[in-house]
């Protein structure tokens, strides 16, 4: 029988009632401290429905954060307010990971503890700006890491994996897209370095793998997911041969025997951008475990991608924000709720858990 995004699936030690997932999305609704509060747990509630839920970025340190108001996993206060948004999902037989994030450059000083200048592989400034608690900001030249302080990030998301852990995950997803730090790392448009960690394709995708070795060490491979943009122009990051590079970066994650792949396919209409556009499928191609995919699919397209085998399961984002009970919507044929654009960020539960569900 040909399977459909409501066919169960295993995905490491786990079976997933059916192959929608949703999407991480920061929704910068954190309290104080970054400390996920009861807002949160509500609206992770509300959507267990989903196969898996992989949460919003979450900063595996200070240096990580790039934005106001977004969950850390580094402090015990942390640790505690992501234990009530794990129970409450565990409560509704939901599965849930924590996707592990280090912003790098995207991030400004006002951010940043002491008012340190953000960390990144080179000293380059990305175009445009962050918002911060003081309003629109110009990106800063970030502070070059040097090869004696890459161990400390590297340690960072390993005790980031363990905090998280603790709170109660299913497992973590770790954050390599979207133009952050292990993204900057891995492109040759924002890694200019000459040492062990830049170059080379090999060198530059050492941090990814190192980071993904060190996540491994503490869930085991088959509860660790990881997420790339190949084709993904978001927050200045390009390279001059994405194929190349992806397909290598891909082709080495198999020795870890991950729970899955997520590949989002966003820039994929904009050849030139981030570098020269090919087909993911190719990715798919070389992955020997569960491939997820995501950017703008519907019910039609996900079915189709899962019954050709062009993907296992496919992550839905702006959908999941506004209809908490996708999966149920989709499969009964009923009209979805709209996607709120202005209420996205930042606020209370406006535009967060204030979505209808059907009935």
């Amino acid at each position: 029988m040909t399977a459909t995004l409501f066919s169960p699936i295993k995905l490491g030690p786990y079976t997933l009632p059916n192959r929608c997932a949703m999407a991480p999305m920061t929704r910068n609704r954190a309290a104080a401290g970054n400390v996920p509060q009861a807002l949160n747990v509500k609206y992770y509630e509300q959507r267990t429905s989903a196969g898996l839920i992989i949460t919003e970025g979450s900063q595996v340190s200070p240096q990580g954060i790039g934005y106001p108001n977004t969950p850390g996993i580094y402090t015990a206060e942390q640790v505690a307010g992501w234990k009530k948004v794990t129970a409450a999902v565990h409560a509704k037989g939901g599965h849930i990971f924590l996707q592990l994030w280090h912003v790098g450059r995207i991030s400004h000083p006002s951010l940043q503890p002491a008012g340190a200048l953000p960390l990144a592989p080179s000293a380059i400034k990305p175009a445009g700006q962050v918002y911060t608690f003081q309003g629109m900001q110009d990106y800063v030249a970030p502070h070059a890491l040097t090869t004696g302080e890459i161990p400390a990030i590297i340690e960072q998301f390993r005790s980031a994996a363990k905090h998280a852990l603790e709170a109660g995950f299913d497992g973590v997803e770790i954050h390599g897209a979207n133009g952050y730090l292990l993204d900057q790392f891995l492109r040759d448009g924002s890694n200019t370095r000459t040492d062990g960690y830049g170059g080379t394709i090999a060198r530059r995708a050492r941090l990814m793998l190192e980071v993904t070795e060190a996540v491994c060490g503490v869930w085991g491979g088959n509860r660790v997911g990881i997420r790339l943009s190949p084709l993904q122009p978001f927050n200045d990051v390009r390279d001059s041969t994405p194929e190349e590079t992806f397909s290598f970066v891909v082709r080495e994650l198999n020795r870890f025997n991950l729970a899955y792949l997520h590949i989002t396919e966003m820039g994929r209409d904009a050849p030139g951008v981030a570098g020269p556009a090919f087909d993911l499928l190719k990715l798919r191609k070389i992955w020997k475990g569960v491939y997820m995919t995501n950017s703008g699919y519907d019910l039609a397209r996900a079915n189709a991608a899962i019954g050709r085998g062009d993907a296992d399961m496919v992550s839905f984002g702006a959908p999941f924000l506004a209809n908490p009970d996708l999966p149920a919507r989709m499969e009964q044929g009923v009209p979805l709720n709209t996607p709120d654009q202005a209420t996205f960020y930042g606020g209370s539960e406006k535009g967060y858990t204030d979505y209808p569900f059907m009935s």
